[in-house]
Parts: C-alpha cells; sequence; structure tokens
C-alpha cells in the first residue's frame, strides 16, 4: 500500500522555463497520494510547463521536486518516470510507426509495490476502443484514439503519480465522455495520485474539490487540499477559464 501520509508530490519554490526564460516562479503545492489536483489557468501562464519541469523536460532555475519525499529534481527523465511518474503531454507523444501493442508494450514496467498494476490487458478493459486497434500503427489513429493510446502507455509503466495536460482539448464529445469515464475509473480503482491541467472549471470540478490556479507562472489561488470547496466565481475571475462547451 502507499505511504498516504507523505505527498506523492511535492515542489517547493520551484522556479523553471525554458533555457534562460523562466515561466513558473515559486511553486510550492504538495499533492498527497490519491488526490487529484487541476491546475488551471490561462493559455501561457505556465500549466504545461509546471507538468514538464516535475518530468524533467523544462529547465529548472532553482526550488526542489519530491517524490514520495525521495527529491528528483536533479534526475534525468528515465529516472524518474523509473521512480513512477507517468506523463501525457499535450502533444501526446505515441510512436507513429509503432502498432499499438508495441505502444503499450514497449512502456511496460513491473510496478513499484506501492503503485497499480497496469497490464495490457487492464489497459484494453479501461480503453476497448484501444483493443479494436491493436495491429494499426500509431499514424492510423483518430486523435481521440491517439489520446487514448498515450494515456495507456503511461499507465502501463504502472505510475504512483499521473500528469495530464488537457487530455480532452480538441476531442469529439463522446470521446471526451469516455476519457471522462476513464478517468473516474483510475481514480476509484486506484490509490494513484493526478495531476491534472484542464481548461474547462466544470470539467476539473468533476473531478475534485482541489484546485490552484497559476497566472504569470505563480500560484494565484489554492483552496487548501480541497479543505475548503472552491470559489468558482473566483477562480474563473482569475483564470479565465470557461465552462464545457
Amino acid at each position: 500500500m502507499a505511504d498516504l501520509l507523505r505527498p506523492a508530490l511535492a515542489t517547493t519554490r520551484l522556479c523553471a522555463g525554458w533555457g534562460d526564460t523562466q515561466v513558473i516562479s515559486d511553486v510550492s503545492i504538495a499533492l498527497p497520494t490519491a488526490q487529484l489536483l487541476a491546475v488551471l489557468g490561462r493559455n501561457g501562464v505556465g500549466k504545461s510547463t509546471l507538468l514538464a519541469t516535475i518530468m524533467g523536460r523544462a529547465t529548472r532555475h532553482s526550488g526542489g521536486v519530491h517524490l514520495l519525499g525521495q527529491a528528483i529534481e536533479r534526475l534525468p527523465i528515465f529516472a524518474r518516470a523509473q521512480l513512477g511518474i507517468g506523463y501525457v503531454p499535450q502533444e501526446r507523444d505515441i510512436f507513429p510507426s509503432l502498432t499499438v501493442r508495441e505502444n503499450l508494450l514497449v512502456a511496460a514496467r513491473n510496478p513499484a509495490e506501492s503503485a497499480p498494476y497496469w497490464t495490457l490487458e487492464r489497459v484494453l478493459d479501461l480503453f476497448p476502443r484501444l483493443g479494436e486497434r491493436l495491429r494499426n500503427g500509431g499514424h492510423q489513429l483518430s486523435g481521440g484514439e491517439q489520446q487514448m493510446l498515450s494515456i495507456g502507455r503511461a499507465l502501463m509503466g504502472n505510475p504512483g503519480l499521473l500528469l495530464l495536460d488537457e487530455p480532452m482539448e480538441g476531442l469529439a464529445p463522446v470521446i471526451v465522455e469516455q476519457l471522462l469515464g476513464a478517468i473516474h475509473r483510475l481514480r476509484e480503482e486506484s490509490d494513484m495520485a493526478i495531476l491534472l491541467v484542464e481548461q474547462h472549471i466544470d470539467l476539473a470540478l468533476e473531478f475534485t474539490d482541489r484546485v490552484i490556479v497559476l497566472d504569470r507562472g505563480a500560484v494565484v489561488y489554492d483552496n487548501q487540499d480541497g479543505a475548503a470547496k472552491p470559489d468558482r466565481a473566483r477562480i474563473e475571475e482569475l483564470a479565465g477559464v470557461s465552462a464545457q462547451e
């Protein structure tokens, strides 16, 4: 069982960006095991950079990143993945020349003691559509199928922390509903921590009462681990986010 007393993820006064350009400043968050934290904010305020920094893709300028109490800010990307971080970027980054099966199996990793055990069969149960496309190449999939594959591939690494960067953006409503159902199942069937970047407040609040808002790279709203109900009017004012259309 995961240690529910330690945060799955903690950042301390994290400053980062791309090269010499700083995008996020003094971001301190703590995400407990088995909790979903939604990150809201206008385009360009640093939401994706925050996830990329946690994964090791962006340039950390200062501050710390801890995974279950272990400092990881100096580790390379592959080492962070091995320690239990699953990452689903906006670009999806699937392998177009590999089949669906190969995309999934290439990421397979035995779980840590604290992680759920995700197998090919479990991923296909979560996303039946992928089972119908196992022999198709990544380049033959629709946008929604590619997103399912990207999430499924991250799960095959058996993460204790899952980073989702706007997973519903630009997808058809029927696909959004399927992804919503999948994320609900992830919350119900595991104690995985999830950090979700989202544009639509309705989608974010469907999963969690814990919300932070970024503006100009800094945290300007945090309802303290979900202890207080999100102030919807304040969030909309700060983030410029909208209801799902």
